[in-house]
This record gives structure tokens, sequence and C-alpha cells, in this order.
């Protein structure tokens, strides 16, 4: 394929010996549509230097699910952020560590997701979901990027967390901030710390007991460290798992499904037949658009593959949104299939680290497209704008009409 700029070379230690570009994933241009550079990215090897960046990047899907599923290797505990500044702010939180640590963390941080207790939250979601769409269909057209996927998040999900009344309306502001300062330290990510800086204050200032609800996720972390299940000095900063992940990656999956279906007619068509597909739908929704596109890992050996080393100590990113769309993998990955078995995608990760919420998001979008296949025969998309973000892929602005 052609690659205007963008050079292939040896890495200059012989002892690596694997190929490198000097492409930016994260420049504007990528970042609008990262699919093509993916495609370069994955033919050159398994592993790939970024000149530009510093990093290693794994592109193909069965590196990218075998590193997960190796923190001894693939560690965490180093920071899974791309720049050493953030990795320090967020040191300690369940993303970054490994180990016992991470699963007390995690073992806290998980008990309000797990099936049991998602089940006391289906009837509440689906109503909600019910009224969200009746509302917005009767109203024809409407903003799907704010409008619809935002509703069950910060309706719902804020609420569970149960932050203090007063800052909550920062939430998906930060969010967005938090997953920006995913990326490396360019001049989004520096933008960004500021806005970030305020969520950790926050946390620290206002998500103490007295302040929370009661009954609440975020206060259910300070009750695990009163039973000496975590360290009191964890709470503050853990408070980050419930405050961006929970909204930004099911919002932004809910709008991929809103377009794609739209884009897609023939799709829509053949869920409105057989809704049973629905839960497949979401998988294929999560594997096309990858709502979370990239994170990273350290090595903490020498790694060996595909004929060369990652040294070390080498920073090594793992590309979601291109392990689900290679085309080792699946057959035309980039066609949105809903009846495709597509459950084993990497877009919630993989592994110890997998994504605490997968469970709710896919909870929250089979509800909103349950209540949406009998009511709607057709998305019409008047126009869009992609919102850019260092890590997420999603709308600003998602133009819908319904029919």
């Amino acid at each position: 394929m052609h690659t205007g700029d963008r050079t292939t070379t040896l890495h200059a230690s012989s002892a690596c010996d694997l190929p490198t570009s000097d492409v930016d994933i994260f420049s504007d241009a990528v970042l609008y549509d990262p699919f093509p550079t993916y495609d370069y990215l994955r033919e050159l090897g398994s592993a790939v230097w970024l000149e530009k960046l510093g990093f290693f990047i794994l592109t193909r899907f069965e590196d990218v699910k075998s590193a997960l599923a190796n923190p001894d290797v693939f560690c965490s505990g180093q920071g899974v952020m791309m720049n050493d500044r953030m990795n320090e702010t967020l040191r300690g939180i369940v993303l970054c560590s490994d180990g016992v640590p991470h699963d007390l963390m995690r073992k806290v941080l998980i008990a309000p997701l797990l099936p049991k207790a998602l089940r006391e939250l289906t009837d509440r979601i689906t109503h909600e979901a019910e009224n969200v769409i009746e509302r917005l269909v009767a109203k024809k057209r409407f903003d799907a990027a704010t409008e619809l996927a935002q509703h069950l998040p910060v309706t719902i999900v804020s609420d569970l967390v149960g932050l203090p009344e007063e800052g909550r309306e920062r939430m998906l502001v930060w969010a967005s901030a938090n997953f920006d300062c995913f990326g490396p330290m360019n001049q989004r990510t520096k933008d960004a710390f500021p806005i970030v800086e305020e969520m950790v204050r926050f946390a620290f200032e206002e998500c103490v007991p007295g302040k929370l609800k009661p009954d609440g996720w975020a206060q259910k972390i300070w009750d695990a460290a009163e039973r000496g299940e975590i360290r009191h000095d964890q709470c503050p900063i853990m408070m980050n798992d419930y405050m961006g992940p929970s909204l930004d990656t099911t919002i932004f999956a809910t709008q991929a499904a809103i377009r794609l279906f739209a884009e897609n007619p023939d799709q829509w068509d053949i869920l409105r037949a057989n809704p049973s597909l629905i839960p497949n739908a979401v998988n294929e929704v999560v594997r096309v658009e990858s709502p979370i596109q990239n994170f990273s890992r350290v090595v903490t050996s020498d790694f060996a593959i595909d004929g060369g080393i990652i040294p070390a100590g080498s920073r090594v990113i793992m590309s979601y949104g291109a392990a689900n769309r290679d085309p080792r993998k699946w057959e035309e990955p980039a066609k949105f299939d809903v009846q495709r078995r597509a459950m084993d995608h990497v877009g919630f990760g993989h592994g110890a680290h997998q994504c605490i919420g997968n469970n709710l998001a896919r909870m929250e979008i089979a509800a909103l497209l349950t209540a949406l296949v009998s009511r709607v025969q057709r998305f019409e998309l008047h126009g869009a704008e992609r919102c850019l973000n260092n890590v997420l892929r999603g709308h600003a602005r998602l133009d819908i009409s319904v029919h």
C-alpha cells in the first residue's frame, strides 16, 4: 500500500531486529481515521517500533490477546498510560497494578458489577431505556451522541457511583480529559492535565465518607478499607476507576451502534427480525469501532517476537482497535455483521485487566437497542462530528432522524 511519508526500516538496535515506522498514531489525521494506519502497521510485523513516540506497538489480534494474558512480562505496575506524568498521577489504581495489590482492589471495585448485583438493576435500566427512546422517537430527530448515548450512564451510573452532587456534573469532562492523558505527552495531553488535576482534587477532597452517597459504589471503597480489605490511602485514587471508565466507553459504544445501523440498514433489518441477536450486535459494535483504541504496558524482560526482541523496559502499545480488525482473525474485518460471533474481541481488554464494567456496558447498550427495535424502522444520518481523543474513539455530535 502507499505509505506517504512513512518509513520502514530496521530498528537501530540490531538486538531488536524489528521493523520501525515514523507514523504518529496520535496525530489528528490518524485519530480521525486510524484503520488504514493500523492495516499498514499490522502488515509491517508483529511488533513495530514507533520512532516518533519511542514505543513499540502490537496490532495483530493474537499478539495483543497473548500479551494481555501475560501480566508477568507485559506489566501494568509501571503504568498503562503513555506518559510518565499521568502514570505518576494515577500510580496505584487498579489499572496500574499487578498481582495481589491489583487483585485486592479489583475485588472491591467489581463487587457491584458482578452479574448477581447487575440483575437487580435490570428493571431500572430497562425502564429508563424505554423512557428515553420513547421520548426521542417522538421527537424524530436528535443528537444521538448526547441525547441518546449519554442518558443511561449519566442518569443511572453516576447515581450508582454516588459522588457528591456538587461536582458530579463535571464527570463527562473529567472522563474525556482522563483518557486524553492516557496518550503520549502531546498538546492534547498537556491541555487535558489541568482538568485531570481538578478531578484528582475532587477525589481527594470530596469523595470521602460523609460527602458520598451512603449506599453508592464509591462509598463501598471506603467500607472495604474499614474492613481491612484495602488500605485507606488507596481509596481516593481508586475513585478514578468509577469516575471515567463507567461513562465514556459505554457512551461511545452506544454512539457507534447508532451510526453503524444508520450506515448499514440491512443489519438493522436483521436485528429487528431477530432481536435475540442483540448481544451479538453489541459485541460486533465494540469490535468494529473499539471505543478504547489503545493502552500500553512495560515489558519486564526481553521478549522474543517475530524473529526479533522487544528489550526489557520498553513500553508497548496494545492496539485494541487494530487487533479487532485483524484479517488473520476476522473475515472481512471492516464489515459490520450482527450475525458474526465476535464475543472474543479485545475491545474490553482481556485477562486480569479486562474492563470491570463490561457487563454493565453491554446491559445498557442492549437495553437501548431492545427499546429501539420495536419502534424504529430506519436511522438516517444527517451529519456527524468526531471528537478527537488520544485513546477514545467517538463522536461529539451525531445528528440522527428515525423513521
